[in-house]
């Protein structure tokens, strides 16, 4: 099988993991077709979840590619079977993410850090439990990314830094009192960016320290915002819609990922 004429770059892992697992099981670099056999499948899958330490649902994700693949091949007579016929793929239900509650989200805001370091990473991380916006979003804020509308509402309008996608993002009160705060912060001037944001590995490690300081009993992370915006606005009745161009997200099957419906 020349998995290198899989050239899409939805199939880039595919090829890759079907190419080291095929080096390393059949001592060759390719197989034919008709070598994808039911064992195989199988194979690959634990190699999957083992070597790359794939979750379950990760490994479906990249089986179901290879599934596609098979497929196009029936359909144009270049194998006889199709070795998925009787391998089930399915994913199984993720556990529920992690996200802050509006009692929990005001302890934060209101709670006295005991020092400047905790207080910089409290005040980013409410920003971005009131905006949705993901660390490399917050990380790279600029003032170019601030408008106001007509009605003088200030906006976040910033294409996602993940897929360009254009969030468009209302900024409420306390967020914008949050961007006043360090509106002359030195790290903030010198870097040109709003908000003095340390790098993702020590952000979730102090994240630590104030779940502990506030008495949180949750594993605080920079992706939990995220959650939390998402959440809440589904609390408070924001369509579907109108949260995924909040997220940045391109259609709205990315967005019912984030927030519980």
């Amino acid at each position: 099988m020349r998995i290198t004429q899989l050239t899409s770059n939805k199939y880039y892992r595919l090829c890759r993991y079907l190419r080291e697992y095929t080096k390393q099981e059949c001592k060759k670099d390719d197989i034919r077709l008709s070598a994808v056999s039911y064992g195989y499948l199988d194979g690959f899958n634990t190699y999957l979840q083992t070597a790359h330490r794939c979750h379950h649902n990760g490994a479906v994700n990249i089986l179901d590619c290879l599934r596609n693949f098979m497929l196009y091949c029936l359909r144009n007579e270049w194998i006889e079977k199709n070795p998925f016929k009787n391998y089930k793929l399915k994913e199984v239900a993720p556990p529920p993410k992690e996200h802050l509650s509006k009692k929990e989200i005001e302890l934060l805001m209101e709670k006295q850090m005991p020092n400047l370091r905790l207080e910089n990473v409290r005040d980013i991380f409410v920003f971005c439990c009131l905006t949705g916006l993901a660390f490399a979003d917050v990380k790279e804020l600029k003032r170019e990314h601030l408008t106001t509308d007509e009605q003088g509402n200030m906006w976040i309008h910033k294409p996602r830094e993940k897929t360009s996608v254009m969030s468009r993002i209302p900024l409420l009160p306390a967020t914008l009192e949050i961007l006043r705060r360090y509106e002359h912060d030195e790290v903030c001037v010198a870097r040109s960016r709003v908000l003095p944001t340390p790098s993702n590995q020590k952000m979730n490690a102090y994240l630590k320290e104030i779940a502990a300081v506030c008495g949180i009993n949750k594993v605080l992370t920079t992706h939990v915002a995220r959650h939390t915006f998402a959440c809440m606005a589904v609390e408070y009745g924001m369509p579907i819609d109108v949260l995924a161009k909040i997220l940045g997200h391109s259609n709205t099957n990315m967005t019912r990922h984030y927030a519980k419906f």
